[in-house]
């Protein structure tokens, strides 16, 4: 089992116009460019990196691949996804829905790539319902208007999303469900919290809704996108320390994974052929 405080860090994305993203983030999105140097930005929202930027104008773009599905960005409280639901509206930025998932509320849309997102907020886990072991989820419409009146009296104070926003989950394009599990599960040690028939799967850490989600929706069967493609390069799973970090290390060696050590820790492919590094850093 990997330990319940694992998390997940920066996504990075390849993106085709380096400036065009940075605007649509900081403007559409509230974040932050704490950091832009040779092609790369680094984005967060008053801490640690959320986003890693790095620019491709020639890259690629794959259709019917396996990659991201979306990213998302868990915001400290209800009114936080009101501001950003008002901050859409205001800009004129297309979303593709707004979800009630029981443990949660979402507002989805994507960025200038395509790149899906999610924005939502966490309801209470004591407010969380399991059946049989598994947790209820769902996809219930979410009434745009309800959310929109959280700022009623308080307004939108402040263009940038809160300090304690963090990357809650990432959702994969994967080319089958179960070889997926097999490798999030059996060789990673993340536990199976929902599953949906063979069409996706939620995993997560510590008793969470999902840390990982993936699914065959457009991508069954798929192979990767081309190296250098325009999307996701690969994403964080954050460990409490180098000890913790070292034993998932050694369950993937052990399953006959190849791994990539890289400057910045080890990297290693899922069996769709998208890309984890694994940190020991808690910061």
């Amino acid at each position: 089992m990997i330990h319940p405080d694992t998390t997940i860090g920066a996504v990075h994305l390849t993106v085709a116009d380096l400036g065009r993203s940075i605007a649509f983030y900081e403007e559409k999105l509230g974040l932050r460019t704490r950091g832009r140097a040779a092609g790369v930005a680094r984005l967060d929202a008053g801490g640690a990196d959320l986003l890693v930027l790095r620019e491709s104008p020639s890259g690629p773009r794959a259709r019917g691949a396996t990659g991201l599905y979306h990213f998302a960005l868990l915001v400290p409280s209800r009114f936080d996804l009101a501001r950003s639901l008002a901050r859409f509206v205001e800009t004129g930025t297309p979303l593709q829905g707004l979800s009630d998932h029981l443990v949660s509320e979402a507002v989805y849309l994507a960025d200038r790539d395509g790149n899906g997102i999610e924005i939502y907020r966490d309801r209470p886990r004591e407010e969380w319902v399991f059946d049989g072991g598994s947790l209820r989820m769902a996809s219930l419409p979410l009434d745009p208007a309800s959310l929109l009146s959280e700022t009623e009296g308080r307004g939108t104070d402040g263009e940038r999303l809160s300090p304690g926003t963090m990357i809650g989950h990432v959702h994969l394009c994967v080319s089958d469900v179960a070889v997926a599990e097999g490798f999030y599960v059996d060789v990673l040690g993340f536990e199976r919290t929902v599953r949906y028939g063979a069409g996706a799967s939620f995993v997560s850490a510590g008793g969470y809704h999902h840390h990982i989600g993936f699914n065959t929706w457009t991508s069954a069967g798929a192979g990767p996108p081309p190296p250098g493609a325009i999307g996701l390069r690969y994403f964080v799973v954050r460990l409490p320390g180098e000890a913790e970090r070292d034993r998932v290390v050694e369950r993937i060696k052990a399953a006959g994974a190849a791994i990539e050590e890289t400057p910045d820790g080890p990297l290693v492919r899922d069996p769709s052929g998208n890309a984890l590094l694994l940190s020991g850093d808690e910061g």
